[in-house]
């Protein structure tokens, strides 16, 4: 850390916030807990801050973050009275829907591939998660097509079509950490070169752009499945912002949706209705009944976050009638990223039931969504709503129960390399302690073989 003089700028925003100086560390600890950063920031670190120390690594801009939430308006490192970091590295790449989308994505995805840290430690932004609520009309198309590049038709979209298809399900089966740098260089260059492409027609055009946008979906899904939710978020707004030049209908909507659900996994619920339902209103009435019920689900989950049970419990109705209303429908590719929308529905349903503290119809939803998708090609998903269920299980008293549930979902998490799972398996420890104290043999072994997995996880 370096000394310079006092650092009023930031002073006069933490006088302006009310906060003490351990409710400022207590706030900057937070929002790096979201990204998956463990930070050690005390008081005694703010008050050295407003003494003129910079905050070494990505803690400024978990200040930044951590303040602008607190004052309701975005706050920089400039505001903050903090230097540039160093190699000039824009911490703000991707959050906005103001560039050209290709350029941006290709510029976060090659940061991404090099492992940037500045990047893979980025922190959630409100402000982002408001941009597309800002921006619900239509973009004007700002991808440019080269000039002299080769010309692509439905041949070459559907080539790579397959090939996101192949990566999604490599994706399920295997977590979010492998083949994510193989899948990112991918991106950047066979399916950002398409986009750069001639077209043959207007179609094989809206076509390309939707696969991109698929394929920033899956990238954000990956960066949020090993825990860096910042990076998640920027690959979630390119692909909101190819999704729109697309023109594909209810694609757009789609992305929002995801958005709507990040925001509630991080309990920043400040937007996350909004979002469920613009989204929705994106796709409503221009897509099949089975994605009709996503957007159905996640709008009963949001509902349910806000206290709204009567009206979430309603929307739970819809999405399962839309569900069987739409059995016979074809489901585009792009909605097919979490498997059989069936077994989505189920999962977002027990969600609901969580939510609203009904701990019996949670895990049956949980238990039938496991049962709904193929075990070879979701394993991951499955192994974490065995573990929701046996949380529920649990929390009913049926510790027994619970422990061949547990097992259950280490059996299918054989394999897989995902954060969330070992994140799973450590809170699966935490839970145990009780009932080991007490002795229950069931879960003094379950716990020891869920410490062997960690350690083999390492």
């Amino acid at each position: 850390m370096t000394q310079r003089m006092p650092n009023h700028q930031l002073s006069e925003l933490i006088e302006e916030s009310g906060l003490p100086y351990d409710g400022v560390a207590r706030a900057v600890r937070a929002v790096a807990a979201e990204s998956g950063q463990r930070l050690g920031t005390n008081k005694s670190a703010v008050h050295h801050w407003g003494a003129g120390v910079v905050p070494s690594g990505s803690t400024p801009q978990y200040l930044a973050e951590a303040l602008s939430r607190r004052l309701g308006r975005r706050i920089t490192r400039e505001d903050l009275g903090l230097p540039s970091p160093d190699g000039g590295e824009d911490g703000s790449i991707g959050l906005t829907l103001d560039f050209d989308p290709v350029e941006t994505l290709a510029a976060i995805g090659k940061a991404d591939v090099n492992r940037r840290r500045f990047l893979s430690a980025s922190a959630y932004s409100m402000a982002a998660a408001a941009l597309p609520l800002e921006t619900v009309r239509e973009t004007a198309a700002r991808t440019r097509a080269a000039a002299n590049g080769a010309m692509a038709g439905h041949a070459d979209v559907a080539a790579v079509r397959d090939m996101v298809r192949l990566f999604m399900d490599m994706d399920e089966r295997h977590g979010g950490q492998h083949g994510r740098s193989a899948f990112v260089q991918y991106l950047v260059t066979d399916v950002l070169d398409l986009c750069r492409s001639r077209f043959s027609s207007e179609e094989a055009r809206a076509e390309a752009l939707s696969v991109a946008s698929a394929g920033a979906h899956l990238a954000g899904w990956k960066a949020y499945d090993s825990g860096e939710q910042g990076l998640a978020q920027r690959y979630y707004l390119q692909s909101l912002a190819l999704a729109r030049e697309s023109g594909i209908p209810g694609q757009d909507g789609f992305v929002m949706r995801t958005m709507s659900q990040q925001g509630m996994k991080l309990h920043r619920s400040e937007r996350c209705l909004a979002l469920a339902e613009s989204g929705w209103a994106r796709a409503r009435g221009r897509v099949d009944g089975q994605t009709e019920a996503l957007f159905a689900i996640t709008h009963a989950h949001a509902l349910a976050k806000t206290g709204q049970t009567d009206r979430a419990l309603a929307d739970v109705k819809q999405a399962h009638a839309s569900l069987a209303a739409g059995a016979d429908d074809q489901v585009p590719f792009w909605a097919l990223v979490w498997g059989p929308p069936a077994a989505t529905v189920h999962s977002r349903t027990a969600k609901v039931f969580e939510t609203l503290g009904d701990r019996p119809n949670a895990a049956r939803q949980y238990a039938t969504a496991a049962a709904s998708r193929p075990g070879t090609t979701y394993a991951r998903i499955i192994a974490l709503d065995l573990v929701a269920q046996a949380e529920q299980q649990a929390k009913q008293g049926s510790i027994e129960q619970a422990c061949a549930t547990w097992n259950r979902a280490i059996d299918t998490m054989d394999g897989v390399r995902s954060a969330r799972t070992r994140k799973a398996i450590r809170s699966l420890r935490g839970d145990l302690n009780i009932y080991r104290a007490r002795g229950l043999r069931c879960a003094t072994e379950l716990d020891e073989r869920a410490r062997v997995f960690l350690a083999k996880q390492r």
